[in-house]
């Protein structure tokens, strides 16, 4: 089995060792946290950051069951 590539690694590493994780979430996470949350009857916090709303985004999609 062969390694990883960098590019693959960042695609995998946790929102929490992200460098840009503390910056607020994009729209692009926003409008599908808001897709996902409609479909999880949830609510949604809109100041979440990039880190926080791709966890977020992991937990709604087990949820709803459009998990990876």
């Amino acid at each position: 089995m062969s390694r990883p590539s960098d590019d693959q690694s960042n695609r995998i590493k946790d929102p929490d060792q992200w460098k840009t994780g503390d910056e607020p979430m994009t729209g692009a996470q926003q409008s599908y946290l808001e897709t996902l949350a409609s479909e999880a009857h949830e609510e949604v916090e809109d100041d979440l950051t990039k880190a926080e709303a791709s966890k977020r985004i992991d937990e709604l999609q087990e949820k709803t069951g459009r998990g990876k």
